[in-house]
């Protein structure tokens, strides 16, 4: 990011910052995803379920505690993560499936 602001930034400018910061978010989402999966591989050997509705919660607690610290609308932080976690189940679900 420049030392301008937004508002000093011409529309071709934002609209770069916009595209740097979904690179990011894309590559965040996939480091999430690999942890995600390294945890899923450490709950089979263990032999836990996929499902940890206590941990589920914590994750949705922080993420609108996050979303507030950054005043963000948590319910759509919240839908996000949602989102990302049942994807995160269906991927281990059907890795598990498959081995």
């Amino acid at each position: 990011m420049t030392d301008r602001t937004p508002d000093d930034m011409t529309l071709e400018e934002l609209r770069e910052e916009i595209q740097q910061i979904d690179r990011e978010l894309v590559e965040l989402i996939a480091q999430r995803t690999y942890v995600a999966d390294t945890i899923a591989g450490v709950k089979d050997e263990q032999g836990l379920p996929t499902t940890d509705e206590d941990q589920e919660q914590a994750v949705m607690d922080r993420a609108g505690e996050n979303a507030e610290r950054f005043d963000v609308d948590s319910n759509l932080v919240k839908a996000i993560f949602r989102l990302l976690i049942e994807l995160n189940k269906v991927e281990q679900r059907d890795n598990r499936k498959t081995e």
